[in-house]
This record gives structure tokens, C-alpha cells and sequence, in this order.
């Protein structure tokens, strides 16, 4: 009699103690969700801080592409206003690919090529975009396990249970952007 009721003594605090252990994880990669999307934001904060400085140094050397200058700065602008993820990534997806065609435009200007003020502009670009690469792999990696423990029973149950939503995945919207670059 007496483990009987050791038993049905312990069956409850044992899931009590397996709610915690799941809640504190599901709580756990949305907190990494949030810190890796941060990081993203602050990366892309950069790159819009850079976009002024490089349409001021293209304009100086090539008036007449205004069209290419005035999309950069509309979708900088766009971006800026966007609220979700699915919207800053085909926004933002938008914007890398008119950078590097503003970019682009140095070869066809060799004045402009040659600007040591653009050539610091062009390198910080670089690094820029190299870390967004890296950050957005690192959000989608977050997003993937908090969905996937969200998805996945028993923790759906309490992830149903406390309220938790899956993320978005920060995707790229330009589907040249996904295919390999041309071999020479």
C-alpha cells in the first residue's frame, strides 16, 4: 500500500518537473529567436546608416542614374517602415540587389571606381552584408528548433498550452538570389 501511494505521489510531480524542463526550454529558443533577430536588425540598421553615404558618392559621379539611386533610397525607406519579418526580408531582399547594382555602376565610372571614399564605402557594404548572411542563417537556425519544439510532441502540449507561436523565417524573396552564382 505504501508504494502505491509512493507512486501515485510521484506521478505527478514528475510531470510538473517535465512541464518546467519543456516550458524553460520553449522559453529558452524564443529568447534566442529575439536575441539572433536583434542582431540581424542592427546589421541591417548599418547597412541603411551606409546607403545615403553611397547614393551621395554615386550621384557625384553618375547624375543621370537617378532612377537606380531613387529605388535604393524608396526601398531603404520602405524597409524602415516594415513591421514583420516575411516583409523586412522581401524588402530588404529587394534593397541588396539594388545596392549591388548601384554598386555596379563603379564599373562603368572609373572615377567613381577609383574614389577612395566610395572604395571604404563598397568595403563596409561588404562586411555588412557578409554579417546579415550570417545572422539570418543563425535566425532561421533559432527559428527552425523553436518551431520544430513546438510542432513536436510533448512539447506541443505545453507550448499550446503557455501560449507560443511560431516564428518566421527571415527568407530571401528574389529567387536569383538563391540560385548559384555563374561559374566563368
Amino acid at each position: 500500500m505504501t508504494a502505491s501511494l509512493i507512486v501515485l505521489a510521484a506521478v505527478p510531480l514528475v510531470g510538473l518537473l517535465w512541464g518546467i524542463v519543456i516550458y524553460n526550454r520553449l522559453v529558452g529558443d524564443k529568447n534566442r529567436v529575439m536575441a539572433s533577430w536583434s542582431d540581424i536588425d542592427v546589421q541591417l540598421k548599418r547597412r541603411h546608416d551606409l546607403i545615403p553615404k553611397l547614393v551621395a558618392a554615386v550621384r557625384q559621379y553618375a547624375a543621370y542614374e537617378s532612377a537606380t539611386l531613387s529605388q535604393v533610397t524608396e526601398l531603404r525607406d520602405r524597409s524602415e517602415r516594415s513591421t514583420s519579418v516575411a516583409e523586412i526580408g522581401g524588402v530588404e531582399s529587394a534593397l541588396a540587389g539594388s545596392v549591388r547594382e548601384l554598386v555596379a555602376l563603379a564599373e562603368a565610372y572609373p572615377d567613381l571606381k577609383a574614389d577612395d571614399a566610395f572604395l571604404a564605402l563598397q568595403k563596409d557594404l561588404t562586411n555588412v552584408e557578409n554579417t546579415i548572411q550570417y545572422a539570418r542563417r543563425y535566425y532561421n537556425g533559432a527559428v527552425r528548433e523553436l518551431n520544430t519544439r513546438i510542432d513536436s510532441f510533448p512539447d506541443m502540449l505545453v507550448a499550446r498550452l503557455f501560449g507560443f507561436i511560431k516564428a518566421d523565417y527571415f527568407e530571401l524573396e528574389d529567387a536569383t538570389q538563391r540560385s548559384s552564382p555563374p561559374l566563368d
